[in-house]
């Protein structure tokens, strides 16, 4: 007779404390609140965690991507993982026997991760789960992307970076201050696309004694360089005063970069991200949905085509966007885009706050431009992005489905193309 369930050999699913930079992407995605952290680590509850693989491919440094075989009755706890500085050593087949003898039960078979389970309300309906539809994959055409040249694990840990631009990007006066911040790696290679990250460590330690982890930021210039031929990029960074409860908070990450000047050093990690990476094929379309700092990687794509266009060197398609703030003041980048060309971006803004006027979202914008999304859910060279908020994901994949549905498609065929084909790409945060 098999060993009950319980009893098994499983493979446990972990978080690599030592390359995880904190930013949340696991822990908002998971569709069954299987991820947790504290001010120290993320974690994975083995009690809930179902495997649906949902936070794999969007951990932009692989951390999630790490196994322990246990026994699952002793399988690691929440407070256990709390406490790591790095992962466990893998368990040998003689000590997995032993823990299994500790156990008292035999090592009758090794179960491999349960199926996914649907998710679903407390009703037991099954709810709409917008990140299965998010590509993990690039478009094919998508150049190759580098990722962790530098980090905890990489031969160099991180690469100093000197500043040579930080400027305000929101109307001054106002309490949303974004800044555009250009970091140069002189003669050290740092080779990014559009669409990719990196990690900013701040200096100094925590509240307790250790080093700061690092910050994830994403890149806002194409791969070029902010200043074209140069070894720069640039970044979109708000500065963080309250958390998301509305309490007063100083950000550490934000208001360390936000303060810096021409000159200073930083060190930097990275780079991140290998999905959420734009076609490079002729007549190749793409749909940018942000808010925010989410314009970040939207502008590095728009400038990369600016200047292909420009040059003479690429026939590109369609390139729509769809940008949310709580109001224009709020809105980055906000004169620079009223500069673009009609006929090179189709821009669409949504502003929630704004004083005397209905309260407006990215997915409402969306709505009104069904016929044109409409066609573009059909071309298998659009491209969809969407970046921002973890709080607009759903809404936008929702409009996404009732714009296919409203012109005669079948959303599962649909919803299942964009992911299959690396369409539809979701970095919310």
């Amino acid at each position: 007779m098999n060993a009950p369930m319980e009893a098994a050999v499983i493979k446990q699913h972990l978080i690599d404390p030592e390359i995880c930079i904190r930013c949340n992407t696991c822990e908002s995605i998971c569709p069954v609140g299987a991820i947790t952290h504290d001010s120290r680590n993320y974690v994975v509850d083995v009690s809930k965690c179902n495997w649906c693989n949902d936070c794999i491919s969007p951990c932009p440094t692989g951390s999630i991507d790490n196994y322990r075989r246990v026994v699952r009755a002793k399988a690691y706890s929440i407070e256990e993982q709390l406490g790591w500085d790095v992962l466990p050593a893998e368990l040998s087949t003689a000590e997995l026997a032993a823990a299994t003898a500790d156990a008292g039960e035999p090592v009758a078979e090794v179960v491999a991760e349960p199926e996914p389970a649907p998710v679903a309300d407390p009703t037991g309906q099954t709810t709409f789960n917008s990140a299965q539809y998010g590509a993990t994959v690039p478009p094919w055409s998508a150049a190759h992307a580098y990722t962790n040249l530098y980090g905890p694990k990489a031969a160099q840990k991180t690469v100093t970076a000197t500043v040579t631009g930080n400027l305000r990007v929101t109307a001054v006066g106002k309490d949303y201050d974004t800044h555009h911040i250009v970091l140069d790696f002189g003669s050290m290679p740092f080779p990014v696309l559009e669409g990719q990250s990196i990690g900013i460590v701040p200096p100094g330690v925590d509240a307790s004694g250790k080093p700061h982890h690092a910050r994830q930021y994403s890149i806002a210039s194409p791969r070029n360089g902010e200043r074209p031929g140069h070894n720069n990029l640039s970044l979109t960074i708000k500065r963080v005063l309250e958390d998301h409860s509305g309490q007063p908070v100083r950000g550490v990450a934000s208001n360390y970069m936000c303060d810096l000047k021409v000159g200073d050093q930083v060190q930097v990690i990275g780079p991140f991200g290998t999905s959420f990476l734009m076609p490079n094929h002729p007549k190749s379309s793409i749909v940018m949905i942000c808010t925010g700092t989410g314009s970040a990687p939207m502008r590095a794509m728009t400038e990369w085509r600016r200047r292909l266009r420009a040059s003479g060197k690429f026939e590109g398609g369609k390139l729509m966007l769809f940008f949310g703030a709580r109001t224009q003041e709020e809105l980055p980048y906000f004169g620079p885009l009223q500069s673009l060309p009609k006929d090179f971006i189709d821009s669409n803004f949504a502003f929630s706050r704004t004083p005397g006027q209905p309260k407006r979202y990215v997915q409402d914008a969306m709505r009104e431009r069904a016929a044109d999304l409409a066609a573009l859910l059909q071309d298998p060279n659009a491209c969809f992005y969407v970046c921002g908020l973890k709080a607009m994901e759903e809404g936008v994949v929702l409009a996404l489905r009732d714009i296919a549905t409203g012109a005669g498609l079948n959303w599962d065929d649909v919803g299942a193309a964009l992911k299959r084909e690396g369409r539809l790409h979701l970095e919310t945060y």
